[in-house]
Parts: structure tokens; C-alpha cells; sequence
């Protein structure tokens, strides 16, 4: 008799009813950012723009927006956080910082060291735990909440650096469980220590007919290549006869729905989708409600929220401008497509993170997540976005009957001097490239008014079929299996040259 599950399932009712927010979000944000301020007013940070008195004004969100400067990654890291690498304390938030999210953002390039501080571990650890209230919403029996939790991500075991530790963010937080959550987590601490990811995966294969899994959480590409060897290995036709209790899977990182079709193959019977938003600075929204896609925003937790219009006005070749328009959830409108700035209790200020996000509900602070702020394409005027790419591509999957696992674009000009979309897409289909880059070329003129105009004169498009496993082969290539990483949706000049000599070597 499942007692402790039924415990486990109260609690997590209680809880959810006492966390739902009973304010307009704005409220909560207003709250957060005031405490953010007071908290960092002794930091170097905090002093260099004075913290205190803008905590004195009137408006204190408007005269915060005026004093200090927007920030991106190399801004911020050559200001101020370098500094906390060298083991200076109080630099943007109190005390010394002892871990860091290693976040790449796209494969190749050097890894970025995102400050991991004991309140943002804290934040990140509350909406993990929300998170898991929300699962309530489905009414499972109490059994449910018996089941194990397969979280893969990240190696658990961290780099040592000079008085710090470095790693994937999903390692570092699945290294840290609170024990309660331990006792259910799979696949448990000696495998996700394992820094060989093939290693690792081998390992999950061998013992997942041990385990009773209920829920899985990761990214997308990764939670399905791990579940395709659990499948091949063990001789079965899906998952579900290995882990029958299988009811929830936890997606993040990456938009879910262009990996959604192959996903469902490998599943015996319907499980149900939940959507999260955790980056390297902090834990973002939370699929939080039955009969949409869309996440609401944790406005209460330790980070504050400003957003950018995300226009020619705003970015000049992907860059922000010097003087950005910026909006707080209470001037936002829903369908805008907005680049997303963090303060935070990891001591990020007015930090751009790289992601746009769109409202889809403003008043219960929804959202989801369009693409990156440089993930786009507009090489001749055809403003073409990631969500765009990924609508497409799942037009692709629906109108062929195919699967398309992974997929990368890059723009490229030709002798002629006109312009081409460049697209590697990962499919084993027995369709020619040319059916296949006539039926995405529709997809995208359907999405996309810019696109037709453009298409009608200076740009063209060139499509080439490669096996899906190809992506990850690049990676293992460069020591990247697993963890955080993801195919570029949009690749930039060195970095697509760079995949295209990948491409050749294979052939």
C-alpha cells in the first residue's frame, strides 16, 4: 500500500495551493527586485551604482532601469565577474562564489562561467520543487509518487579550479539533491558521475530494467538517444516495457515540438508533457497549468524580469543597442517577440541571457520561447526567426510522414552574388532532398511574409540530408556529448564552416 506516495501526494497539493501566486505579477516582480537591491547595496556592485539610494526614489524600478546598463555575457564577465574567479568576494552579490555553470551557448565556442551563488542554487532548488507540485494538476494515484526520477544531464563530477568548481548546470544540480529526493533518483549518483557519457549511457542501459520510473526530465535530443539505447539494448519495442509507470516527461532547454514525433515512437502508451525553463542563470517558468504549451514566469524567486522589443530599432545585426527600449511585465503585450534581462540573486544585472520570448497570457505571466536573440536569420531583410524554423520543420514531419531529429541553417552568399539559406537536416527519410527543401520552402512562406519577398528575388535555398546521428557524432567530436548542449538551429559563418568540413570527413 502506497502510504508514503499518499503523504508525498498531500503535501504536494498543500504546497501548490500555497505557492499559487494571489497578485498580478508585477507585484511579486516589484517585491523581488526591491529585496535583490537591498540585498547587493554592499557590494562593489552595488556601491559603484548606489544600490541605497536608488532604494530612497520614489520609482525605484524606473530610476534602477535609468542608473544602471544593460549587460550581455562579456560585458559582465570583463567588468565584474572575472573578478569573483580570482576568489574576490562581494564583487555583484555578498560572499564569495564557489561553483559555476559552464554554459558553451554553441558548440566550439569558449565556455562562459555563469556564477552559481547559495541563493540562486536556493532559487533554482524551490522551482525544482514547484515544479513537481505541478504534477499534481494530472490527479495520478498516490502511487505515483513512489516512482523513481530519471534526470539525465551533466556528469555530476565538477571541475577544479582555484578555490572554485566548474561544471554542466544539470550536474551540478542533480549532485546536490535534497535526500529526501535522492531516494528516487535515478540513474543515482555513481552513474551520473561518469564523465564518459557513452560509459554512462551503457551503464543506464544495463540497469533501467531495475528501476520503476515515473518521471523523466532532460533535454530533448539527449532523454531520447539515452531511451533509444535503453530500447536497443535491452531487445524491447519502447520504453514502456521496460518502464511501465512512465507517465511524465520533463522537457527544457530546447523547444520540445520538432522532436516530438520521433519521441512518441519510442513510447508504448500517451504520457503527458511538461515544459520547463531552466537556464545556466537561474530556473525561468514552469508549464504550470492544464490545456496550454505555454510557461508562466516564477516572478517570486529571486530574479527580476525586463524585456526588450525585440526589433530593428532595438538590434543592429543581432547586437542591442546602446539606449534599448525596455519593458517590465507591466507594459508587455502579448505576440511581441521580447529579448529577455535578468537581475538576479546570482548577481546578474540587467543581463541579456540570449533567449526571446513571447506572451502568450500577460496577465497569468506566460510565455514561450521563441529562439535567441543571434539564432535567427536575416542575411537579405527576411527576418527569420527559430520558432519560425521549428514550425516549419514540424509542418515538414506532418505533410511527409518523416522524422527530423536535428537540424541546422546557416546563410550563405553565392557566385552570383544572391543570397541562400544553407540546411543540414537530420532525417533517415526516403524522400529526395528536393521534395523535402520544396516542402520546408512552403512551410516557411506560410510563416513567414519577409521570407516570400525575398524568396521572389535574392534569396534562395539549399537543403542537404544527412543521418541524424551525424549531430552527435560532431559533438563527440569535440568532447560535447550530453549534458546542456545543443545543435545550433542557426550557425554562423565559422562555426557552419566548420560543420560542413565535419560533413565532408564522413563521406
Amino acid at each position: 500500500m502506497p502510504i508514503l506516495g499518499g503523504l508525498v501526494k498531500r503535501a504536494m497539493k498543500f504546497n501548490k495551493r500555497i505557492n499559487t501566486p494571489h497578485y498580478e505579477p508585477m507585484h511579486y516582480q516589484e517585491k523581488t527586485l526591491k529585496r535583490l537591491i537591498k540585498k547587493a547595496s554592499g557590494t562593489a556592485f552595488g556601491e559603484h551604482y548606489n544600490f541605497k539610494d536608488i532604494l530612497k526614489t520614489d520609482d525605484f524600478v524606473t530610476t534602477f532601469q535609468e542608473n544602471i546598463p544593460v549587460h550581455d555575457y562579456d560585458k559582465l564577465y570583463k567588468e565584474w565577474w572575472h573578478r569573483t574567479l580570482e576568489q574576490e568576494a562581494n564583487v555583484c552579490w555578498p560572499g564569495n562564489i564557489k561553483l559555476y555553470a559552464l554554459s558553451s551557448g554553441t558548440t566550439g565556442s569558449s565556455s562562459k562561467h555563469i556564477p552559481i551563488t547559495n541563493d540562486m542554487f536556493r532559487s533554482i532548488r524551490r522551482a525544482g520543487i514547484r515544479m513537481f507540485y505541478n504534477t499534481t494538476q494530472f490527479d495520478f494515484d498516490k502511487s505515483f509518487y513512489e516512482k523513481d526520477m530519471m534526470m539525465f544531464g551533466g556528469s555530476t563530477s565538477l571541475q577544479q579550479g582555484d578555490g572554485y568548481q566548474a561544471g554542466d548546470l544539470s550536474g551540478i544540480n542533480t549532485g546536490k539533491l535534497p535526500l529526501w529526493v535522492r531516494r528516487f533518483y535515478k540513474p543515482g549518483v555513481d552513474i551520473s558521475s561518469m564523465n564518459d557519457w557513452t560509459e554512462r549511457i551503457n551503464r543506464i542501459a544495463k540497469e533501467a530494467p531495475n528501476w520503476d520510473v515515473g518521471i523523466v526530465a532532460g533535454i530533448p535530443s539527449w532523454i531520447q538517444l539515452m531511451m533509444e539505447h535503453v530500447i536497443e539494448y535491452n531487445g524491447v519495442n519502447n520504453i514502456h516495457e521496460i518502464w511501465p509507470n512512465f507517465q511524465v516527461y520533463v522537457s527544457g532547454g530546447v523547444a520540445f515540438e520538432p522532436y516530438r514525433k520521433s519521441f512518441d515512437k519510442l513510447l508504448g502508451k500517451p504520457i503527458h508533457y511538461m515544459d520547463t525553463y531552466l537556464a545556466s542563470e537561474g530556473f525561468i517558468a514552469i508549464q504550470s497549468r492544464l490545456g496550454t504549451k505555454s510557461m508562466a514566469l516564477i516572478t517570486d524567486n529571486g530574479i527580476f524580469y525586463e524585456f526588450v522589443p525585440f526589433n530593428e530599432d532595438n538590434f543592429k545585426d543581432g547586437e542591442i543597442v546602446k539606449n534599448p527600449e525596455v519593458r517590465t511585465m507591466k507594459t508587455v503585450e502579448e505576440g511581441v517577440d521580447y529579448a529577455l534581462l535578468l537581475s538576479s540573486c546570482g548577481g546578474a544585472w540587467r543581463y541579456m541571457i540570449g533567449d526571446t520570448v513571447r506572451f502568450t497570457d500577460v496577465s497569468r505571466g506566460e510565455i514561450v520561447v521563441t529562439g535567441r536573440t543571434k539564432h535567427f536569420l536575416s542575411i537579405c531583410g527576411e527576418h527569420l526567426s527559430v520558432g519560425n524554423m521549428n514550425d516549419a520543420i514540424k509542418g515538414v514531419e506532418e505533410e511527409l510522414d518523416i522524422e527530423i531529429k536535428e537540424f541546422t541553417v546557416s546563410g550563405i552568399e553565392l557566385d552570383d552574388g544572391k543570397f541562400a539559406h544553407k540546411w543540414y537536416i537530420g532525417t533517415e527519410t526516403g524522400h529526395s532532398k528536393d521534395v523535402l527543401q520544396s516542402v520546408l520552402d512552403e512551410k516557411i512562406c506560410q510563416l513567414n511574409d519577409d521570407y516570400i519577398t525575398e524568396r521572389a528575388s535574392v534569396l534562395g535555398m539549399q537543403v542537404e540530408i544527412v543521418p541524424s546521428s551525424l549531430f552527435y557524432d560532431w559533438f563527440e567530436s569535440k568532447g560535447k556529448l550530453g549534458g546542456q548542449n545543443k545543435v545550433p538551429r542557426v550557425m554562423k559563418k565559422d562555426q557552419f564552416a566548420d560543420w560542413e568540413s565535419f560533413v565532408q570527413t564522413t563521406k
